[in-house]
């Protein structure tokens, strides 16, 4: 029956026009569509999603516009009922014909069909309209974003700022910085430019009030967790924008204003644990996570009696047990910091200064593989020596084989609510699924980052002020770029000031 499927008609015309996606080749992909229609082939939606998707690609180069609306106008005809992907190559297609009011108005058609628009369905109409210098029209598919529930992301963001400070909106310009505040953190070079931009034309220095209300200034404050107002653009004067550093304190080389470390409620850390315990039993043997999370660590908490650790785990069914660290070790990641071979005497010589470093002087709890505490090196003598005592002090798990055990440190540390001592950089498909607002702002407060030189092993220590988007109460500004990581090369900021900042 599959076999007929595929060697039918339309399940040939299917695996031809994949084969033309997959290599761009949209000449091709007209000429089976042609030969299709001439020889009475019933096209389906995967047929013409196909066809729209090549059109849409090759429109951004120019050519080949009007058969891709040729070719949607004959699917309406069929009767052939459209899907997301549909529409998003429809608008794909009006955007390269430089035509954003007809590349909204499809999405506004998706409606219709109870389809809801995703974020990269927005994307033809929204960049038109930029692009023209449309600011109100720019707005207006913003605004559909927001009531679709569907959330810009940097793109986006940076392409409504680029049109409000062309349009010279200040209001929405201050908006804006905001929302990338909220949802950006640190900025890419593009948008770092648009923002400078803004801080140096004539209309920046128009805006701003001198003789704010401090204590709606200061209420602002405390309302956001400290970092921003939001009460708008305070003082006078044209701005001064320069590039710079903070030092290790978060003090601005330029300004010497300090940078604040905003707070994360305890509340977001219960539900973000939540939700990575959901994620971790859907990709790892649930049974072996559960066990790490309750039975396994019953027995590491009997071990550490002595050392009081303590921390509440949740509950699945029964009572949580209680105990803590002070820090988790992602094992793995730092034996290997710079080695070509994993180093115990590397990843010992880190739990030491961990362990000096803590103040009840007590191990880290420290995460490895199965296959890392019983072969190749660890049967070493010396090595074996270090296993064992890290077993009796009930300060090493060993996961499961098969596992992956970013989610058994991740947990512990989140969890916990301790530091994460890993060089992971935690952007792979894993640590996408946790999200964007939550994970970020607790990564930034809780990792610690290895260097390794001639001297030994080096600990960097969290920040002690968070790398985000902040907006004094003096009306200064500090945007961090992606420029840059604190570790071999500092941060680049943007520092925006005036002569006048309002003082409070």
């Amino acid at each position: 029956m599959r076999k007929a499927r595929r060697q039918s008609p339309e399940g040939l015309l299917k695996h031809n026009l994949d084969m033309c996606s997959r290599h761009g080749d949209l000449v091709e992909a007209l000429r089976l569509y042609d030969e299709a229609r001439r020889d009475g082939v019933n096209l389906a939606l995967h047929h013409y999603n196909v066809l729209l998707y090549l059109c849409a690609l090759d429109g951004e180069r120019g050519s080949n516009l009007q058969r891709g609306f040729e070719i949607f106008q004959s699917m309406v005809m069929d009767k052939v009922v459209p899907n997301e992907a549909t529409f998003t190559s429809a608008a794909r297609i009006a955007a390269a014909k430089e035509d954003p009011d007809m590349a909204f108005d499809l999405i506004k058609q998706m409606k219709g069909f109870g389809i809801l628009p995703k974020l990269r369905s927005y994307g033809p109409a929204l960049f038109g309209f930029v692009e023209k210098g449309m600011a109100e029209r720019a707005y207006e598919v913003d605004s559909d974003m927001v009531a679709n529930g569907v959330v810009a992301e940097e793109a986006e963001l940076s392409a409504i700022l680029k049109v409000s400070v062309s349009a010279k909106h200040a209001h929405k310009v201050y908006e804006t910085m905001h929302r990338l505040r909220a949802v950006v953190r640190q900025v890419s070079e593009t948008t770092a430019g648009i923002i400078e931009g803004w801080f140096q034309c004539e209309m920046a220095a128009k805006v701003g009030e001198e003789n704010c209300d401090v204590r709606k200034v200061k209420e602002g404050v405390v309302k956001g967790g400290g970092g921003w107002h939001g009460q708008g653009w305070l003082g006078s004067g044209e701005w001064r924008v320069v590039r710079t550093h903070m030092d290790g304190a978060g003090i601005c080389q330029s300004c010497g204003e300090k940078l604040v470390s905003i707070d994360i409620d305890p509340k977001e850390t219960e539900n973000f644990a939540a939700s990575l315990t959901n994620l971790a039993c859907q990709k790892e043997v649930k049974a072996d996570f559960v066990r790490f999370q309750l039975l396994d660590y019953m027995h590491i908490c009997e071990c550490s009696y002595m050392n009081c650790w303590k921390i509440v785990f949740p509950s699945f069914g029964v009572a949580p047990e209680v105990w803590s660290v002070d820090a988790v070790v992602d094992g793995a990641n730092v034996g290997l910091v710079s080695m070509h071979t994993f180093s115990f005497y590397q990843l010992n010589s880190v739990v030491k200064q961990l362990r000096q470093m803590s103040p009840s002087k007590r191990l880290p709890l420290i995460i490895l593989h199965k296959n890392r505490v019983t072969g190749g090196p660890a049967q070493h003598p010396n090595n074996k020596k270090l296993l064992d005592h890290w077993k009796n002090s009930g300060a090493l798990y060993a996961t499961p084989p098969g596992s992956n055990d970013d989610w058994y440190w991740l947990y512990a540390a989140v969890s916990c609510m301790c530091l994460l001592m890993t060089n992971d950089e935690m952007r792979d498909h894993l640590f996408q699924l946790l999200g964007t607002t939550f994970f970020p702002r607790w990564k930034e407060k809780h990792q610690i980052r290895l260097s390794v030189s001639q001297r030994g092993p080096t600990l960097h220590m969290p920040p002690p002020y968070s790398i985000v988007i902040q907006e004094s109460e003096k009306g200064s500004w500090h945007v961090p770029t992606i420029t840059g990581d604190d570790l071999e090369t500092p941060r680049q900021w943007l520092c925006a000031t005036r002569p006048k900042d309002t003082s409070l």
